[in-house]
């Protein structure tokens, strides 16, 4: 059952790399660095201290930036071509030494449950923005915080469990997909006002 638990770690980490994609990759490197873990295909290259040096940094940038309200819109603008691209390369190297056959498919799926996962936190964190008060923020990233290193270390060591996490995903995600494409189109707006050069506050302002 060797395909099975690299299938369910591909598609598993590149679903947490929509989530927070840091935390997913500092989890990895150090599960092969200091947990003995030897992680499929071209995964193993995680454990350089520079690349888990790298994403805790960033880790730690995001986990500030994604308490504070618009800054985490526009901190998720910026991460649409960061987090959906880097899935379905986390995806990628997980069956990288399998067929062909197999390495394409997963590729797309990570990639696709990538897009989804991050789709899905931004339409939540738009609604958050939208409400009164403060607590939503730090509520709703401490739950995603919690969600990305939890299913990162079922990914790697619960294969079976993360399988089923990830059917109930998509089961809600085709329920909440008309937010959640409502909440997409915001941010490709806002990204454009990004890369437009436009302000912070009209840039947050069309993320949320």
């Amino acid at each position: 059952m060797e395909w099975f638990s690299t299938l369910s770690l591909a598609l598993g980490s590149a679903w947490t790399s929509g989530i927070n994609l840091y935390a997913t990759v500092s989890v990895l490197g150090l599960l092969q660095k200091l947990g003995g873990v030897k992680l499929p295909g071209g995964l193993d290259v995680l454990d350089n201290w520079v690349i888990i040096g790298v994403a805790g940094g960033l880790y730690i940038v995001e986990f500030f930036a994604d308490k504070i309200p618009y800054v985490d819109s526009v901190w998720d603008v910026v991460h649409t071509f960061i987090r959906v691209p880097a899935g379905a390369i986390v995806a990628y190297a997980a069956v990288s030494d399998m067929s062909p056959a197999v390495v394409i498919p997963a590729t797309l799926v990570g990639g696709g449950f990538a897009l989804a996962s991050h789709g899905t936190k931004a339409a939540a964190r738009i609604g958050a923005n939208l409400s009164p008060e403060p607590v939503s923020n730090w509520v709703l990233s401490l739950v995603e915080d919690v969600i990305a290193f939890a299913g990162t270390l079922l990914a790697v060591f619960a294969p079976f469990i993360i399988v089923v996490v990830l059917a109930l995903f998509a089961i809600f995600f085709l329920w909440f997909f008309p937010k959640v494409f409502r909440a997409v189109k915001r941010l490709f707006n806002a990204t454009a006002a990004f890369f437009r050069g436009e302000g912070f506050k009209e840039v947050a302002r069309k993320a949320g």
